[in-house]
């Protein structure tokens, strides 16, 4: 262990993606002393859409418009997925305080009620989902409605092609035109980075230059689409600006990860974390988890080595599969990577993928993870509890394959939600450890 003392908390959380920063929130929000741990995780990956339910079955490609009927058909198919662990109200629950916490940070989304939506991405094809950023809303109404709009993109920024787009989008949406601008540059030519860029959009001298660049393509149109490029710590005021420049409305389109809409999250998250009191060891790893004699967990952390010491009588496991560091694989099997739990997977190397790359059913080892009980408790070899207060959440959980359905962020609000509120009733239960919640707050509500 390390030579400082430990530093106490009521709950851990291990992992910076999805799943961990939303345990994160859901934990601070009920009054408890909260750590989270994690390198930079999963989320700057993110799209920044809020998929819930979209899929089912994968074997069929089956697209749903309702995601809550799709996910009542889902549990009743298939009973072990993660989301069976949660009502339909735990569930609604969970999205809304994830939603409202955004919104509270200037990060709203949008949706329709009770209903999917279509969204246009970087590659001219649409992605079903059940929210949406602020940012890109617009154009999923002017694709519902097939008003006439021009695509732009700019020059020098990499991936993101406006003709790409129209061609493979232009056959359903009339009326779809494209150009590319020429943004007045401050650096020499050549790649232009997508961060860089709407960092720089966010003064009001470079939004200027965006505005008069799209003046003389205007005609003739009801809406712009342009790379998320308006803004990170303030897009939807920075698109807002823009829109009342030009007098119509605009929308962003996710550009190829990683891109600005997984570093919005990011940074939405650890600001309004840090202002509910949550310590962030952010860029950190658990080099070791010991379970000592008086209960609970000390986990090393630290960036390069081992430098500080955490104590929590309570942790919450989202570190994610392959990506984030909650798996890892070699020739013979596929591990959890800081507790040792046995992960559920196919018996034997050769038995993980199908032989065609692109099968519809997806590959076995999509749905590997890790068995929890009913209290998102992960379980043993003998399938009993590994321990009574370690939780899991996110994509590390076995008998989902979140790509294909279309789930993964849901996926991670819920269960974070479920693995905190089980873990509240652990402590209301006591704990070795010191707890500084209040205890007027042990229900999730």
């Amino acid at each position: 262990m390390t030579d400082s003392a430990p530093i106490p908390c009521d709950l851990c959380v291990v992992g910076t993606g999805m799943a961990g920063m939303a345990a994160a929130l859901f934990a601070a929000n009920r009054g408890l002393n909260t750590a989270l741990v994690g390198r930079t995780g999963e989320i700057i990956f993110a799209t920044g859409l809020i998929d819930l339910m979209g899929v089912h079955p994968v074997e069929s490609g089956t697209v749903w418009s309702d995601p809550w009927a799709a996910i009542a058909a889902l549990v009743r198919d298939l009973p072990q997925h993660p989301y069976a662990r949660l009502s339909t109200e735990a569930i609604r629950s969970a999205l809304k305080e994830f939603l409202d916490f955004f919104e509270a940070n200037g990060m709203p989304f949008m949706g329709r009620p009770d209903r999917n939506v279509a969204v246009l991405t970087s590659l001219g094809t649409l992605k079903t989902t059940y929210r949406v950023p602020q940012t890109l809303w617009a154009g999923v109404d002017a694709w519902e409605r097939k008003r006439p709009c021009l695509i732009a993109d700019i020059q020098g920024l990499k991936g993101f092609s406006a003709r790409q787009i129209a061609a493979a989008a232009g056959g359903g949406w009339p009326g779809l035109r494209t150009t590319r601008l020429n943004l007045p540059r401050t650096e020499g030519g050549g790649e232009l980075f997508a961060e860089r860029l709407a960092r720089r959009l966010e003064l009001d001298t470079h939004r200027q230059g965006l505005v008069r660049a799209l003046g003389p393509h205007l005609g003739g149109v009801e809406t712009v689409g342009l790379p998320a490029v308006l803004g990170i710590s303030r897009p939807a005021a920075v698109l807002q600006d823009v829109e009342q420049r030009r007098g119509l409305p605009v929308f962003e389109i996710p550009t190829m990860p990683p891109g600005t809409t997984g570093l919005r999250l990011k940074e939405t998250f650890e600001r309004g974390l840090g202002a509910k009191g949550v310590t962030l060891f952010l860029e950190n790893r658990v080099f070791r988890a010991a379970t000592p004699p008086g209960g609970g967990f000390l986990l090393e952390i630290g960036r390069i080595e081992p430098e500080l010491t955490i104590r929590a009588p309570v942790v919450v496991l989202a570190t994610g599969r392959f990506m984030g560091g909650g798996l890892r694989a070699d020739r013979r099997e596929v591990r959890e990577t800081l507790f040792g739990l046995p992960v559920r997977q196919p018996e034997g190397r050769a038995h993980w993928h199908r032989a065609e790359f692109l099968d519809p059913r997806g590959h076995p080892v999509n749905r590997a993870g890790i068995e929890i009980d009913e209290s998102f408790r992960p379980l043993d070899a003998s399938g009993r509890p590994a321990h009574a207060h370690l939780f899991a959440a996110g994509s590390i959980l076995a008998h989902q394959d979140w790509m294909r359905m279309k789930c993964g962020s849901g996926l991670a609000i819920a269960t974070a939600w479920g693995a905190v509120g089980q873990a509240l009733s652990r402590l209301g239960q006591g704990s070795t450890f010191v707890c500084h919640f209040p205890r007027d707050r042990l229900a999730l509500s």
